[in-house]
């Protein structure tokens, strides 16, 4: 399914992009680009912008009906496939990234226990280096990670997508009330960093490098283990992170922090689902399609 259906919906139903942004975890900015994308394809404006108020125009309004019908149609479809009996054994054992396992799955967890409460769960939680390792060693049946999509005996599927943001406390004396800075000006920033290892640690090097802004090159104050951890380090200090816009939803919900738009730089990833190559069993497979499924239904 096309991630900018949901995208449209949530701003037609709440005629507001930063609602649509808060509700689907995901920047401004972002939804700004899939509506431009939508209409750049379809050739029409879906709304109409008048100061900070929108409207729908009338394509749009017809554009809404067709999309609502989609969804449903979708939703109904993976409904009808997902919930199968006596597909899974007494216990599966998942591994997750430490990101994906705290503010992805705690929710659609408890949804698939009680869809299928005669099965025991278990999630491990560590970075994706590691997730992969224990996948590889069959401790775990089903890999949830980020990054890098790269080691050859491991197929990767996309679950949801995600996007890095830079962000910083509400009351950062430095740089206040910037909304936007220069890439050149990340060299000057004191900056929290993921420990190596971490998913998040690799796309963030990975998008600088390609603009030529080397790890040796940015002022570190302070690597930790966690995004909860240097979460709480930001509140207590002047520091800058580079962050999922998953794991800050909360944050930006309650004002507690703020997002800093770097020019041309876009921290785009995908959570993966991670499985060995060669190995398909129907209970891997249902695992999957539930996970996609409650995921698209809860952005709604």
């Amino acid at each position: 399914m096309d991630f900018r259906l949901l995208v449209f919906k949530n701003v037609a139903d709440n005629l507001s992009f930063t609602k649509a942004s808060k509700a689907l975890y995901i920047s401004q900015p972002a939804v700004t680009r899939h509506i431009n994308e939508l209409e750049k394809q379809y050739e029409k404006a879906l709304f109409n912008r008048l100061g900070n108020k929108i409207s729908l125009t009338d394509e749009g309004m017809l554009f809404l009906d067709y999309t609502n019908r989609i969804l449903e149609l979708y939703h109904e479809l993976e409904t009808s496939f997902q919930h199968f009996s006596n597909i899974f054994p007494e216990r599966i054992t998942m591994g997750a990234s430490t990101t994906i396992a705290q503010y992805l799955l705690p929710t659609l967890l408890y949804k698939l226990k009680a869809n299928y409460p005669d099965t025991k769960f278990e999630l491990l939680s560590d970075n994706s280096e590691n997730i992969e390792s224990l996948l590889l060693d069959k401790k775990v049946s089903l890999g949830f990670t980020e990054g890098s999509a790269t080691h050859p005996s491991i197929h990767y599927e996309t679950f949801v997508k995600d996007e890095i943001v830079l962000v910083t406390k509400v009351n950062n004396t430095t740089l206040a009330d910037t909304k936007t800075i220069q890439l050149n000006q990340l060299n000057s920033l004191p900056l929290v960093m993921r420990e190596i290892g971490s998913g998040t640690r690799k796309i963030i090097e990975q998008s600088l490098e390609a603009h030529h802004i080397q790890p040796t090159d940015l002022k570190v104050d302070i690597t930790l283990g966690s995004s909860e951890s240097i979460k709480s380090y930001l509140l207590h200090s002047n520091s800058f992170a580079f962050l999922s816009i998953h794991s800050i939803a909360e944050e930006l919900r309650s004002n507690k922090f703020r997002i800093v738009d770097v020019e041309n730089l876009d921290m785009q990833r995908i959570f993966y689902f991670a499985t060995l190559h060669g190995i398909h069993t129907k209970a891997v497979t249902t695992l999957k399609s539930f996970f996609k499924s409650e995921y698209k239904i809860s952005a709604l």
